[in-house]
């Protein structure tokens, strides 16, 4: 049963140092508010996973948080690099951190693995690819049916998944629209869910049952953070800042720099400083 909270109050409660965690969104309905509380609360040791690692996770990574990354391409979404996750990976700054990396469908079908309960993931996949070489984690099995190779990976299992979304209602159920991504999976694949929303409404009663993606019973917390996805986009509510994607490639290529943004944007600030940047919250 979804239990509504501060975000200070549901990120304290059910991230752990060592923990394994999702923060999803794809494309859109990026939980950056909940990153950013993860940084303030100094959280340790954590491996990350993410389908496309963005500024969230090159922010975790410089702020040191992260000990691994289980992805499926990391960058800047039409800028370029993930500086400081590059500076962690080539110089140790500020820690070492171990990568395992897979395909956009190895991603998907984990998830969806770990959300039916199963060890792992059987798919077409990885055929004539090198990927495998060199991430002992991607295997082959064979169908028992037709004989055919089928690629395999380790089921996503997360302690914890933090996911935005545009509504609850005060029952809990959550409400997605748009790109949903592997939101629900990642959610229902996770011991711990926390769901960061626009806006709390009293239901869902003039809207079409199939916009509710997560209902009450699949979450753990429900925070209420305007603006919480930004500089990525929510739909309906606010266009993605394609500016501050374009600034942080500046601004993480310097860790001087990069210490100075942190301090002043996520570490001296709290969640309604998101609402702030977006235009009409």
């Amino acid at each position: 049963m979804a239990k509504f909270q501060s975000l200070k109050e549901a990120v304290a409660e059910n991230l752990r140092d060592g923990d394994v965690v999702a923060f999803e969104g794809f494309t859109h309905l990026i939980p950056h508010a909940a990153a950013h509380e993860a940084i303030r609360q100094g959280r340790k040791d954590l491996t990350l996973i993410r389908m496309t690692p963005d500024i969230v996770y090159d922010q975790m990574i410089g702020m040191g948080l992260a000990k691994k990354v289980i992805f499926s391409y990391a960058g800047n979404p039409g800028v370029g690099l993930l500086r400081r996750m590059r500076d962690a990976i080539e110089n140790s700054w500020p820690r070492g951190i171990e990568t395992e990396e897979h395909s956009h469908a190895s991603m998907a079908n984990a998830y969806e693995a770990g959300a039916a309960g199963l060890p792992c993931a059987v798919f077409r996949g990885y055929r004539g690819a090198g990927l495998k070489e060199v991430n002992p984690n991607i295997r082959s099995v064979t169908c028992p049916f037709t004989g055919e190779e089928l690629a395999a990976v380790p089921a996503h299992r997360p302690d914890v998944a933090f996911v935005h979304a545009q509504k609850a209602n005060r029952r809990g159920d959550v409400l997605v629209e748009g790109i949903i991504g592997v939101q629900k999976e990642a959610v229902l694949a996770a011991k711990r869910s926390v769901v960061t929303v626009e806006e709390i409404v009293e239901d869902f009663d003039d809207l079409h049952p199939n916009l509710c993606i997560l209902p009450h019973w699949t979450v753990t917390s429900i925070v209420h953070v305007p603006g919480g996805a930004h500089p990525s986009y929510t739909h309906g509510y606010y266009d993605r800042d394609n500016a501050a994607y374009l600034e942080w490639d500046k601004i993480s290529a310097d860790r001087d720099l990069f210490s100075a943004w942190i301090k002043e944007n996520v570490l001296e600030v709290g969640p309604e400083a998101f609402a702030g940047r977006v235009k009409g919250l």
